[in-house]
């Protein structure tokens, strides 16, 4: 078999899907049940024709994909692969380099430096600062905290990588009651316990409360502590006040972690740059190439403003590297050792797209956003609890009983089960609401009349019961 049949077979496959996604369901229809029926054969014992294989998966899975690159989902803060993106993604799978060193792919170590580069100087960031490609921000949390153990500990005298936790100082992380939970994922992955983590009140805004940040700093200041800051709250985008606090916690010696999964991207919009004012004063960054870039999964990016308390965490030498002077060498900087070359696609979506581009997709999705929560506002029985202040908003739907989370999680299964748009739900100062979250290079003006329609006819639709 030539591989020109399979990938030509594939590519069918592929543009058939795209090229259909404004007409498919955007929520999945088969079922777990029915999904294990058809892909649970028995393991195979003899070679199969690999062309036959593709076609037998497509047809298998088919009501099993959720339509989320498309441009109604509104689920999560889930962008949709941009077709440069995507191919360069592809060419990344064919041409299978490890991303680890600069001997395993020059070129990729190459894409990696520049695009880090890049990266900088679009959000912002002190051009100093190291920088890693991991999987997505859960591990840019993850290593962003590693380097702050690493800085904090070395300060008291303790040598974290040599001896382990279990007779270091205790390290304590202040974080926003609104924080994201892969913040308290990464704290128990690296060893500090969630039972470290202290929460932090909100001003009505959505940001941290400066009052309650200065006295927890003042509460245990000869303690190692990490400040968790946010970019962009997951359900209304409100941004933290960056200069205040990270002057608070920089005066108490304390480490400032920002999540920026898709918030740091506004930096690339004069329209909501300010929103980040002082954000460039962090000790590290974490954000999500998936969201506002609108890569494929598995891209995320993480900064730290001091790069020997980055590369003393993950550098490790070994007898059988190939040493290239003045080369970067990803796995100094990367919890991962072997993987995938994460910077093409970034280096081919920042090309086709430029500065502007970028900020075109942040400004719209900002833009469809407030219109899409207009609409919803003029639908008698839609209450709106937040506004976008970018891209995120929450409504809820209000039952004549007054039993209003229960029925708004009704409203909201309905809207799924629709086919025409997903939302999800979440709960928000104690009440259940609906969350609109928009960064979908895909979606435009000409989603909006469908979308509130079928919020209109399935609100109509529970309240028959």
């Amino acid at each position: 078999m030539r591989h020109a049949d399979l990938l030509n077979r594939t590519v069918l496959h592929a543009s058939a899907y795209l090229d259909g996604l404004d007409s498919r369901p955007v929520g999945a229809t088969a079922g777990a049940e029915e999904l294990r029926r058809r892909l649970a054969r028995p393991l195979p014992e003899q070679p199969s024709d690999a062309i036959q294989v593709i076609d037998d998966l497509v047809r298998d899975v088919e009501g099993g994909i959720v339509g989320s690159t498309g441009g109604r989902f509104f689920g999560w803060v889930i962008g949709g692969a941009l077709p440069v993106a995507l191919a360069a993604d592809w060419l990344t799978a064919t041409w299978d380099q490890n991303a680890a060193s600069y001997a395993c792919s020059p070129a990729e170590a190459v894409v990696e430096e520049v695009c880090g580069a890049w990266l900088k100087e679009l959000l912002g960031l002190p051009a100093a600062a190291s920088f890693a490609f991991v999987t997505g921000c859960q591990m840019a949390h993850t290593t962003a905290l590693a380097a702050a153990r690493h800085k904090l500990l070395a300060a008291r005298g303790f040598d974290v990588e040599r001896r382990g936790l279990a007779l270091a100082p205790a390290l304590r992380v202040l974080a926003s009651e609104s924080r994201h939970e892969s913040i308290l994922r990464s704290v128990r992955l690296l060893g500090i316990g969630s039972d470290a983590v202290e929460l932090l009140p909100c001003e009505e805004a959505g940001g941290v409360a400066l009052a309650a940040l200065a006295a927890a700093l003042a509460r245990d200041r000869e303690r190692p502590t990490v400040l968790c800051l946010q970019a962009g709250d997951l359900n209304t985008g409100a941004f933290d006040p960056f200069a205040r606090a990270s002057a608070l916690a920089h005066a108490a010696g304390a480490w400032v972690h920002v999540d920026g999964a898709f918030g740091l991207w506004a930096a690339v919009s004069e329209r909501y740059r300010h929103l980040l004012a002082g954000v460039e004063e962090a000790d590290s960054w974490a954000t999500d190439g998936h969201k506002w870039l609108n890569l494929p999964f598995d891209n995320g990016f993480v900064f730290v403003a001091d790069p020997a308390a980055h590369s003393a965490v993950f550098a490790q030498p070994t007898s059988y590297v190939v040493p290239v002077a003045g080369v970067r060498e990803q796995k100094d900087w990367n919890p991962e050792w072997s993987r995938r070359g994460r910077g093409f696609a970034a280096y081919a979506a920042i090309r086709a797209l430029g500065r502007q581009g970028i900020a075109a997709i942040v400004e719209r999705s900002c833009a469809f956003a407030a219109q899409l929560v207009d609409g919803l506002a003029a639908i008698p029985g839609v209450e709106v609890l937040a506004r976008p202040c970018i891209n995120q908003a929450l409504v809820r739907f209000l039952d004549e009983g007054g039993e209003h989370d229960r029925f708004t999680d009704r409203v909201i299964a309905r809207i799924q089960a629709s086919g025409v748009t997903w939302f999800g739900g979440t709960t928000w100062r104690g009440v259940r609401a609906m969350r609109i979250s928009v960064c979908n290079w895909r979606t435009g003006d000409a989603d909006l009349a469908p979308v509130l329609k079928a919020v209109r006819e399935c609100l109509a639709d529970a309240r028959k019961g």
